[in-house]
This record gives C-alpha cells, structure tokens and sequence, in this order.
C-alpha cells in the first residue's frame, strides 16, 4: 500500500464519521421523520432510486453502507449458513399452538440480530446477512398441488392469520424504539400456483372467496403491525398484483391503513412488459409500479425512476412519497445509528444454535407430529423390549427431508435413522436399508430385511426435490407443483413389499412430506402412520421419542388430506368450490384438524355467556369441559367451529374461530375458554360490496378435529 493510498483511507474514514457526527439524519436523538425529511432533501434522483432498490448500494458521499433488503427466514434464518433449523411452516402449523411459533420466531430474530452483528464485524452487508425477512408466507393452501404450500400454514384464513401474527411479533421484537428485524406478510394476494405460469396467469375470483379466503390473513397481519407486505407475480382481476391500484391503495392503503412498505417479488416487475403485457418497456413498468404505491423493486427496473422524471411521466415528489416508508424501515433497524445505540446490537454468535435453540427445534418437531394411525395401540414401543428394529425406505437417512425450501443449515441434524438409534439401547440391533428411491420404479432393496426385524419403520414421502418453488424442485416435472397428490408409485409398491415381508409384525410408516399426500394404501398397510412434515434439525429424534412414547403426540393437520386428485377441482381454478374442510362436499381421506394421541380426552358442558346476540360489539363468550380419560399424560388441541344454520346464501360448511392446545394431565380436567367476536362472522356481500353480520341462528361445535364435533350447542344473532 502506498503512502497516498493510506493517507486517503484515513481521510475518507474522518469524513464518513466526520458526516455522521453532523448530518441531522444521523442524530439518533431526532424524530424519525426529521431525520427522514433531511436524508430525502440531500439524495439525488438517481441515489434516491438506488435506495427503492433490494440491493442498496452504497451513499459514501454521506456516508451511508450499502444493504441488501433480500434475507429469508421462513423457519430459521435462511441461506446464511449456521442457524436453527425448525420444522418447515407446514409443520410448524401442525402444532397449533400460537404461543410455539412465537417463541420461534423469537430464536430466529435473535440468531439474525446476531449474525448480522457478526458480519458487520467483517464489514460485510451480503444478501443474507440483513435484518429485513421476507418471511411469513401467509398464502392460503388451497390445493395439496402447489409445490410452495409447504411454506404457509395451511388451508384456513382463521388458522394462518393467528400463526403468522404470532410469528410476526416474534420476528419484530416489541422495543417501542426499534424493530428487532422487519417482517413481510406475502405474496399478495390470490397466489397459489401453478408455479409454471406464476408470471403470467390472470385470477378472477368470486368476490366472496377473495375477502372471506384470500384476503383476511394479510389483513390480519396488517392490521398487527407487520412492516412490509410483498405483492405477487400474478394479476388479479387483470391488475398484474405489484401495479395494482385495487390492492396496494384502495384495499392496502386506503381501506386498512397500512404503514409499512410494500416490496415487489423479485423481478414481478419484469412480467408486466414481459408476460403480462400490460406495459412496452421498463420505463413503463416503474411508473406502473410507482403510480400503485411500490416501495421497494426487487429487481433492477426501478433503476428506471430517475428516467420516467425526466420524461415527465411521474413527478420527483412521487418518487419521494414512495422511498419515505422504505427510509422509516431503515430507521426503525437503527441502520443509521451508531452501534451500541440498538438493544439488540448485544446480540451475539453464541446465540445461533444455541441449546436453548436446538432444545426448542425439539420441542417444535415433536409438537408438529401428527399421529394417523395406530392400529390396537401399537405405538408407542416399548425400547426397554424391543430387540431388533429394520429401519428403511428413501426419507429415513435423507438430510432434502429436514429442511424443506428456504432453509439454514445446523451442524446438528437429526436423520430418523440416526433419531432411532440414538434413542436406542446398545443392546438393541438396528439395520438399515433405502430400500428404494424417491420416484424411481425399478430400484428395491432390502424389504428381506423386514422379515427378520421385530418391528420395521419404512420412512418414505416426498423432499423438496419433489415439491417446491419454481426452479428449485429438480425432480418435479411440473415446475415444482405436483400432477398428481399420492405418491410415487414405487413408493407404494415398496411399501407392499414390506408389509408382506414383515408377515404379521409390526409396519410402522412415517411420512415426510410438506403437504398433503393422500395415502389411503399406505393407510391399509401400515399399523402405525406417522405424519412428520419437513421437522427441521431435530426431526429424526421428534420421530423416534413419538414412536418409543418419549413424547406423546397431539399434532393436527392444518390441511385436508384428499383421498384421490379427481375429488379436486382443476389446479388453476381459485374458487374455493369443493375445496378445503371450508367447502368440501366429499368425504376426505383424514379432515382438517385431525390427530390421535396415545390418551383419551372427554369433552362436555359445553356453554355460552348468553343464548343470543345482537351487535357487531357483542362478543361470544364460550366454555368448554375437557378431561383427560386415558392412562397417560397429554395435550389435546381443542377447536372451535362455528357453522350458519339458517341462512340461505353461500356459505361455508363450518369456520375455525377459535383453537387451544393444552396439556392435560391423565385424569385432570380443564375449563377452555373461547372469546369470538362477533363481528368476525360477517361475509362479504357481494351485492352491496360491503362486510355484513347475517342475522339468524349459529351452531357452535367444540371438536378435536373438523368432523369429530364432541360438543354442540345452538346461539342466535339478533
């Protein structure tokens, strides 16, 4: 290094403290708004466009770094190396337990503050290393077919906005000064497959379907402070989402005051010229996208905005009106302040991964079980017995099952082989084969080995090389969706094979998977069928402490298991027709909210505050008995459905309003307590165009699942 050169290094290092020492916008003592007003008023055009940028390059000249606002951390932090990785959303949805997903995201904004501080150690601002999460999906789930509904928490509105509030408070922190990290409500809205024509399809929803299913999520985390909501690739009611005046102003801005930033899916922006058609150029598609109220562009066309000024086509105030909620986001991380200023700037490395961490990714895979089926109680094992254990099938050693998509890696995780034999004694024999591969018909092995062992665990499903987002499922023929929702065939067959080899002996079968997989063979054939999602790191020893009863299960599925694809409407048709526990006519292979337990629990005095209500201010106040009458210790998750009886218009078979899992001791009981607005059972009217409570007579169900109904009883709205 030259004299020169290590001369002006130091003088370019005085300035940039120098300006950060005198700038009002720096002054972590002003409002923020103050402080704001004074970054706009010295930006440039083009700095001011760079700034509506995901990757925000560098201002030296005032002395700001460069970052990237592209992170994920769906469930854990994502493609940053070391994190805890917990179940994918599926499964973590699959415990129903809100206070669960908060403490999670809790961890993981934790580790994120944590690794961040530790790359600006190093002076890095990767993609990766930043504070801002695109993260929860909260899509509806509404056919088992879309590879990317392993990301959201399930089929219901009512389910999916309390899981992914309670994930966004975790993410956010509640510091009255700073965001912990920024959360991102998406993809907005009426997006969910097909992958292969997500650029460019055009959905015309029933207006009641769009506001009673599509919608209430978001408006539930907008509603609970989420800072940013990513508007989808798609078009809606021909508006491509990210130009949409209807979405991001009318309904985002205007109808539920949203006040966070709005930031396209990467390059969506891109398809208005390209696929949608709806633009000639890129200069066309910033002001499109600037005219609805985008923030932040994913991508490289807001590089245009300082052209599209210039032509007249927008006005500069525009441009600032729009970099202002991005600017507050920035603020609100304590970006511009000096480190130290920020809580959670003590955040460190020993954090990430920590025992308390793996402990809780434990405690998540095991509350994510879901018990099937358990012929004659066959589970759980009893280890202290158990002599010889063959373990098989193409999931049981696979790391792809763990993780699902958009995932961390960890240093500890936990296969279902190695789950098994690490809680195995040393006495007892474990053998192992794949026994087959994922989709390949010709490949078998090792099935023999079933007619040896004392009891068989095949561990088969799908992996996130079978379903996934476009691009990244490189075994799926359909852009990451699925044609068909069983599995593959040689999955069965092999599955055939081993039931025959195990005779009479016990065929306990685990399911990997992230959605719903319809498996009514397999269901014939197994004793015992355990569905195990993707659980994350510690996975393998969820599996093996439910199956040896370490830890009894009481998951439930946040999706309707279908016996066959024809009982579906086509993959590309978004009416909610048939579809869902909602409005599903047929009868499903496994319902929404089902799950067994190795105990039993009794529901009764079942009761409300009153028999009838009569304003939208009212709230129904609901109690329920429920006793544990099995032989052991266990939790119950108890749901509250709520179904029109008298009304005549459209509606859905029944709606979750309320859910609870509880741990009860055998022979205890407990009192659950509902609270239900009633103003959260209007509909939309689609004559009037407005939210409206129908009067008449409401059953409320108290059930274990959404067809096993234990308790009901008969209210009305006046």
């Amino acid at each position: 290094m030259t004299i020169r050169l290590f001369f002006l290094i130091i003088l370019s290092a005085f300035q940039l403290s120098n300006a950060q020492d005198t700038l009002p916008l720096f002054n972590p003592e002003l409002p923020v708004e103050l402080r704001i007003d004074d970054l706009i008023k010295r930006l440039t055009l083009k700095e001011k466009a760079s700034l509506m940028l995901h990757n925000n390059p560098a201002i030296e000249r005032l002395g700001i770094p460069e970052y990237n606002w592209w992170n994920e951390c769906l469930h854990g932090v994502g493609r940053a190396g070391k994190a805890t990785v917990f179940p994918q959303a599926t499964g973590l949805a699959a415990s129903f337990d809100e206070d669960l997903l908060f403490r999670v995201a809790t961890a993981i904004s934790d580790e994120a503050r944590a690794k961040h501080n530790e790359a600006l150690k190093k002076n890095s601002r990767l993609q990766y290393t930043g504070l801002s999460f695109w993260t929860p999906n909260v899509n509806i789930f509404r056919d088992p077919r879309w590879g990317r509904g392993q990301e959201t928490y399930g089929e219901d509105p009512y389910l999916t906005s309390s899981l992914g509030v309670a994930f966004v408070k975790g993410l956010q922190g509640n510091n009255p000064k700073y965001l912990k990290t920024a959360a991102c409500a998406k993809h907005f809205a009426v997006h969910s497959g097909p992958e292969e024509s997500r650029h460019h399809f055009n959905v015309l929803p029933e207006s009641r379907d769009f506001r009673e299913t599509y919608l209430p999520a978001f408006k539930s985390l907008s509603d609970a402070g989420v800072e940013a909501i990513m508007c989808a690739y798609n078009r809606v009611y021909d508006e491509p989402c990210c130009g949409s005046n209807l979405l991001l102003k009318k309904i985002l801005r205007d109808e539920w005051k949203f006040q966070g930033h709005i930031v396209s899916d990467c390059w969506a922006l891109d398809d208005f010229w390209l696929r949608h058609k709806v633009t000639e150029t890129q200069v066309e598609s910033a002001v499109l996208a600037a005219n609805a109220g985008v923030n932040l562009n994913c991508g490289y066309i807001y590089g245009y905005l300082p052209e599209a000024v210039e032509k007249g086509l927008i006005p500069e105030s525009l441009v600032d009106e729009n970099l202002r909620p991005v600017l507050r986001t920035r603020f609100k991380l304590g970006l511009f302040d000096p480190i130290g200023m920020n809580p959670y700037d003590t955040l460190s490395a020993g954090i990430v991964n920590c025992k308390k961490h793996k402990a809780l990714a434990l405690e998540s895979a095991c509350k994510s079980m879901v018990l099937l089926k358990n012929k004659n109680n066959i589970l759980p094992l009893d280890k202290s017995k158990i002599k010889s254990l063959f373990v098989s099938g193409p999931a049981a050693a696979n790391f792809e099952v763990l993780v699902g998509n958009y995932n961390g890696f960890s240093g500890e995780m936990v296969t279902v082989l190695e789950g098994i034999v690490n809680r195995c004694d040393a006495g007892t024999v474990v053998d192992y084969s794949m026994g087959c591969l994922f989709n390949t018909d010709s490949v078998f092995h090792g099935e023999w080995q079933a007619g040896y062992a004392e009891v068989t665990i095949a561990v088969i499903g799908l992996s996130r090389l079978l379903e996934g987002e476009n691009g990244d499922a490189m075994l799926s023929d359909h852009g990451g969706d699925r044609k068909e929702i069983g599995l593959p065939a040689n999955q069965i067959e092999f599955i055939r094979k081993m039931r025959k080899a195990a005779g009479e002996k016990p065929l306990i079968v685990v399911i990997t998977a992230g959605s719903a997989v319809s498996v009514p063979e397999i269901a014939e054939m197994a004793d015992a069928l355990i569905y195990a999602w993707y659980p994350g790191e510690q996975g393998g020893n969820a599996v093996a402490d439910v199956i040896f009863g370490n830890y009894n299960p009481a998951g439930r599925l946040p999706v309707t298991i279908y016996e066959k694809t024809t009982d579906l409407p086509a993959f590309d048709d978004y009416s909610m027709e048939n579809r869902t526990y909602r409005y599903f006519k047929g009868k499903p292979l496994y319902p929404f909210g089902f799950g067994l337990s190795y105990t039993k629990f009794d529901y009764s005095d079942l009761k409300t505050d009153k028999s009838s209500y009569n304003t939208k201010n009212d709230t129904i106040k609901i109690k329920v008995l429920v006793k544990n009458s099995g032989i052991t210790d266990g939790e119950e998750v108890i749901q509250l459905y709520i179904k029109n009886i008298t009304s005549k218009e459209k509606m859905p078979n029944k709606m979750l309003k309320g859910f609870k899992r509880l741990p009860i001791k055998t022979g205890k009981q407990d009192i659950i307590e509902f609270n239900v607005p009633v103003k959260s059972l209007e509909i939309w009217n689609e004559t009037k165009q407005q939210y409206e409570i129908l009067k008449g007579k409401y059953e409320l169900q108290a059930a274990s699942s959404s067809e096993d109904v234990k308790q009901k009883l008969i209210i009305e709205i006046k």
